[in-house]
């Protein structure tokens, strides 16, 4: 199993942010490796971030301002060679069709609850990382 995974979290709202580290916790499952967050409140960070590489899954704020969460899912699957999966945060269970519209791989709806964030973003990186006994 890898030692870590790295988790590029994008919200322009700081309590978002601390909203999805503490839903994951160290490890979303026993399963997953343990996660480190890198935090970004704009898209040029996001961006950058992205190219320097190492990112395992992204969880992007589809209600940040002023690029929303589910523009930015779009451009980067459409601009990041091997972009890594994409867990979107959505403010209604009505928009999981804009969701699908930006490419996310899965979506869960503001405020985050834990154990279904959790599950989501664990799915998302056994899915990205070689994960064995």
């Amino acid at each position: 199993m890898q030692s870590s995974a790295t988790v590029l979290v994008y919200s322009d709202d700081a309590n978002t942010r601390a909203q999805v580290r503490l839903a994951a916790g160290r490890r979303p499952a026993a399963d997953v490796p343990p996660v480190e967050f890198v935090e970004c409140a704009t898209l040029p960070a996001v961006l950058k971030r992205l190219d320097e590489g190492g990112i395992d899954v992204c969880v992007l704020d589809g209600e940040a301002v002023p690029a929303g969460g589910m523009g930015v899912c779009r451009q980067i699957k459409d601009e990041v060679f091997r972009c890594p999966p994409v867990l979107l945060l959505i403010g209604r269970p009505q928009d999981a069709w804009l969701a699908t519209w930006s490419r996310a791989d899965a979506a869960v709806t503001l405020p985050v609850e834990p154990v279904e964030f959790a599950a989501s973003l664990a799915s998302l990186l056994r899915s990205r990382l070689p994960i064995g006994a």
